[in-house]
């Protein structure tokens, strides 16, 4: 190594001694380069948790928390859950059955009528032992508006299943329901199925109603299957006991589709829709 080799050598060994110096004070030593936290030890200076370790991201106290579905908050409003109404109004009918004409109480339903323009109307259905009252009843008033009162030996046809349309129609309904037919010779008029108003059928069909699911009392009022069976075996008591002249004897019970002849639908859908046929509490309807 010449002269000058030793001399840049000796420059660059100075040069490097200057910069540790000026780095580090004296007294302290050189701590070692930190390497960079890897995605497990980022954000904490403690190990790794484990997965039981591990607090949930959510508050507990909400996690426990059993939230009602909105259909619970929205069967609130049906006059017929508050407590005593559905009683009330049975014992009200009650008062006006004929035991004469009707016979002995035997059961009380929570149905769902379905009319012939598929408008959906709330009605209490008691089953008596003579006679089967349809009744519209005012659950806010707490008074009875209409009974509609049929033999049970004029019974001729219990069908049930689920809803059918015609084949262009735009109306539709999801389910089953239940027929009740006792006059098969008489065919409702050409007014009497374009007239929205019309009573006057020899059928009225039925389906569940809206707070089946409320309670269990109101599952068992609002059961289609139970309440088809029960008045099955009344009315064949009641053929036995008193037959009709002119008509077989007996109940012929088919299972096959309800037609519901409405081609648009649009005043059912409105109505269906709103809830028009229930007692419900509406809201505040002033300023």
């Amino acid at each position: 190594m010449s002269a000058r080799e030793q001399g840049d050598f000796k420059f660059v060994e100075l040069g490097e001694e200057a910069v540790e110096q000026q780095s580090t004070k004296p007294g302290e030593r050189l701590e070692e380069p930190v390497e960079p936290a890897g995605p497990a030890e980022r954000g904490s200076d403690t190990q790794p948790e484990k997965p039981s370790d591990r607090k949930p991201l959510t508050n507990p106290h909400t996690v426990l928390v059993k939230r009602e579905p909105i259909d619970k908050h929205k069967l609130k409003r049906f006059f017929v859950l508050r407590p005593g109404t559905i009683e009330q109004a049975i014992e009200d009918i009650q008062s006006m059955m004929d035991e004469k004409e009707d016979g002995s109480f035997q059961s009380a339903w929570l149905l769902a009528e379905v009319d012939h323009w598929n408008n959906e109307k709330e009605r209490i259905v008691l089953l008596a032992e003579n006679s089967l009252l349809i009744c519209k009843y005012d659950f806010i008033m707490l008074s009875c508006e209409h009974i509609q009162r049929i033999p049970l030996n004029c019974i001729d046809r219990i069908c049930h299943g689920e809803f059918t349309f015609p084949q262009k129609s735009l109306d539709k309904r999801e389910g089953e329901g239940l027929r009740i037919l006792w006059d098969r010779l008489r065919e409702p008029t050409f007014l009497s199925r374009w007239n929205p108003f019309s009573g006057d059928f020899p059928f009225c069909t039925f389906t569940e109603h809206p707070v089946l699911e409320a309670s269990d009392k109101f599952t068992k009022m609002c059961a289609l299957d139970q309440f088809r069976d029960q008045l099955t075996q009344a009315a064949q008591r009641a053929h036995e006991k008193k037959p009709v002249p002119g008509k077989a004897n007996g109940v012929l019970v088919l299972k096959q589709p309800i037609l519901i002849e409405t081609y648009v639908g649009l005043m059912s859908f409105i109505g269906n829709q709103n809830k028009l046929g229930y007692c419900l509490a509406r809201g505040n309807m002033g300023f």
